[in-house]
């Protein structure tokens, strides 16, 4: 981290719990390597105090923030403005400084849209299947029927919980292709070749050994697999996806990719790839 100044401009995370966050090295990493006079940080905010904590980042000049859970939703009427894509979705990660107050964006749609090109998944007329139905299900959602996936199975133990994602996705782009299904009924799907996204916490450290699905029939099915989850690097998910011959990914690209893309907003640049494989390296070190 290069030498903080009384012109250094602050940028932070807010959140319960932050302790845990690789944000920091993605962040300072970033402003060394493209020589920006910045720094990150973390910030706990407790439920409740999000309007607070954004309006005091603002008279303390603070550039940007991240948001995470559980704040994602809250944080919206705390801003001045919201982009279009983050206001349908529901949900805003990524706060950045106008005149008189912040402008929301999604960026972990951003995340993942640039790992899956990255990795060269295609979504554009695949069927999909994702595997929950939080905050990053519906973004995800979002993003898979806006590429023109043919269809996007949302599963999850509860369905109606599915079933709002998907009317709402629908309803927003004029689409059909979005539907729920309880996730024990996993097995009257009846397409093949899906690209499987894993949104849950399940498999998350320290539970690695756990899995939503545990059929291997379920993974016959697939084409690839990609879960959110970077910590462990390789996830149950991915292994039984493996086991049955298809590539797997892991989320450390998807978090790269939308801190990549809300450091690009706050600085108004471009990240060169160089850049970028090199902050991919400090993160994976970070990990162990």
């Amino acid at each position: 981290m290069g030498e903080i100044k009384g012109t250094t401009r602050v940028c932070g995370l807010i959140g319960n719990p932050v302790g845990h966050s690789i944000s920091p090295v993605i962040h300072n990493t970033l402003a060394d390597l493209c020589g920006i006079d910045m720094v990150y940080t973390t910030f706990k905010v407790e439920k409740g105090a999000v309007d607070t904590a954004v309006k005091g980042a603002h008279a303390l000049d603070i550039l940007g923030l991240n948001v995470t859970v559980p704040h994602k939703q809250e944080v919206i009427g705390a801003l001045e403005s919201v982009d279009p894509l983050a206001e349908a979705i529901g949900a805003v990660n990524t706060l950045v400084r106008t005149e008189h107050g912040y402008k929301g964006y999604n960026t972990d749609i951003l995340g993942l849209e640039r790992e899956l090109e990255e990795e060269q998944v295609e979504l554009k007329d695949s069927p999909v299947i994702l595997l929950g139905a939080g905050g990053a299900a519906r973004a995800i959602a979002f993003l898979c029927v806006s590429k023109g996936a043919k269809e996007v199975a949302i599963l999850n133990r509860t369905e109606e919980k599915a079933a709002v994602i998907a009317e709402d996705v629908n309803r927003h782009l004029q689409s059909k292709a979005a539907y729920a299904m309880k996730l024990s009924d996993y097995g009257k799907l009846t397409g093949e070749n899906y690209v499987v996204i894993q949104t849950t916490s399940v498999g998350l450290y320290p539970n690695c050994d756990d899995a939503v699905i545990e059929d291997e029939d379920f993974y016959k099915r697939a084409a690839v697999g990609v879960d959110i989850i970077y910590n462990p690097a390789e996830t149950k998910f991915m292994k039984l996806m493996k086991a049955q011959g298809k590539p797997a990914y892991n989320g450390l690209k998807m978090l790269l990719y939308q801190g990549v893309s809300a450091f690009e907003l706050w600085n108004d640049m471009k990240v060169s790839k160089e850049n970028i494989r090199k902050v991919y390296e400090n993160m994976q070190k970070k990990l162990g």
